[in-house]
């Protein structure tokens, strides 16, 4: 499993009880100290037993293989974290949720030029834009003043039939976005377990030619992907996955939606 998300986008609580008692001085209450107070030492000694080993037995490899077909088995998930943009060579942040009906809703950005909020559903993609991202896309001339003087911060619409809603609509198809999760055998190596936002995970430590990525795998529940991060000179970044099978809020805007298309 290699790249994993990054390279397709540019991929217990523990519970205490404590016992309390009084000493009387009839035989049973008597016996129920001792009885509770056996109980408190075994409890003890029951903690100082080494926690069981998460997948114990499984290499690096196998554990990396469960999670990728976990992950892309999922019906939705949350991706946020910042990739590379291998065209430019800035850097792309997002912050996406998507399932495999092909709706999403979130937000795309990239450094210094702004940020467009977008929700797909149904065969209408919607986009929300701020000024700087239409003058960053219109390269300051006087095309990116009538842009903003139009669009900025108001909701638009396209059909899926044009071109550039379908070229966008790309970020909301999760098996495309998941599609760099690789078949066959990996070749990961265990790492340190760890928490990944209060999420138990074991660490894998991954690598491609000079990259190198850890993955973090949940250890609890589905073995989910939880993060990603590569500290690979030509591609540095970082993915988290959260929000597994939840719903996808791609609700249609409310309010006046200007629609693209009438516009031509």
């Amino acid at each position: 499993m290699r790249r994993t998300a990054l390279a397709a986008l540019c991929l217990a609580a523990v519970a205490t009880a404590g016992l309390t008692g009084c000493a009387g001085e009839d035989r049973a209450n008597s016996t129920s100290s001792d009885s509770a107070g056996q109980s408190a030492a075994e409890d003890r000694k029951n903690s100082r037993k080494p926690q069981e080993e998460p997948f114990a037995g499984l290499t690096g490899g196998e554990i990396a293989d469960r999670a990728r077909e976990a992950t892309t088995g999922a019906p939705s998930l949350r991706m946020k974290g910042d990739v590379p943009d291998e065209e430019s060579g800035g850097t792309l942040h997002l912050d996406m949720a998507l399932n495999k009906q092909g709706e999403c809703a979130g937000t795309l950005g990239k450094d210094g030029e702004g940020e467009a909020e977008l929700i797909k559903t149904g065969d209408t993609l919607y986009m929300k834009y701020d000024e700087a991202f239409l003058r960053a896309q219109g390269e300051g001339g006087p095309e990116a003043d009538a842009a903003v003087a139009l669009l900025a911060g108001k909701w638009t619409k396209m059909s899926l039939k044009s071109a550039d809603a379908e070229e966008m609509a790309g970020f909301c198809d999760l098996d495309q976005v998941l599609g760099d999760l690789e078949e066959g055998r990996s070749e990961a190596t265990r790492g340190k377990t760890t928490t990944v936002d209060g999420t138990p995970a074991i660490t894998l430590e991954e690598r491609e030619g000079e990259d190198r990525f850890t993955l973090y795998v949940a250890t609890e529940g589905e073995p989910y992907l939880l993060r990603v991060d590569s500290t690979s000179a030509a591609d540095p970044g970082s993915l988290t996955f959260t929000d597994y099978g939840e719903p996808v809020p791609a609700r249609t805007p409310t309010g006046h939606v200007l629609d693209l298309d009438s516009l031509g």
